[in-house]
């Protein structure tokens, strides 16, 4: 589980990656906190989510992937986001300062309605995923005609 201190790179990043990993899940217990902004927010993919009538849309900060890194699931009103960042090539590269993160990555969002998962579109485009999730049929508003007697 753990890589021995030493192999593969600098201790220290190792021993920061293994800590952060390891309080990654007890975060994610406060979640409801992170989005009231008592904290900031380190979850990656950054998302926002809005709607309009018909549809939801997500847009995701996605820097340097490619769609081939990303995977996206829908069922019923849960989004995921989740792929892969990955390392530089491998040659001799020395780091000065290492602040973006690698490695796999999910996002597990729930959603204020059921969605249509057959019609969800995706595009990636300078950095930012963006879904056009249309809403299920039976989560649309309908306007009902009153009809006089």
């Amino acid at each position: 589980m753990f890589a021995r201190l030493g192999e593969g790179g600098n201790p220290i990043q190792q021993l920061r990656g293994e800590v952060d990993r390891l309080l990654g899940d007890w975060v994610e217990g406060l979640a409801p906190l992170v989005g009231s902004g008592l904290f900031g927010s380190s979850a990656f993919p950054a998302l926002n989510v809005w709607e309009d009538e018909g549809n939801l849309y997500a847009e995701a900060e996605t820097p340097g992937l490619k769609m081939e890194d990303i995977e996206i699931l829908v069922s019923g009103r849960e989004l995921t986001v989740k792929g892969q960042r990955r390392e530089g090539d491998g040659t001799d590269e020395v780091y000065h300062r290492r602040e973006r993160g690698t490695g796999p990555f999910s996002r597990v969002i729930r959603l204020p309605v059921d969605v249509d998962s057959g019609r969800v579109e995706a595009t990636l485009a300078s950095g930012v995923l963006t879904l056009k999730l249309p809403k299920a049929e039976a989560a649309r508003l309908r306007k009902i005609q009153v009809k006089c007697l």
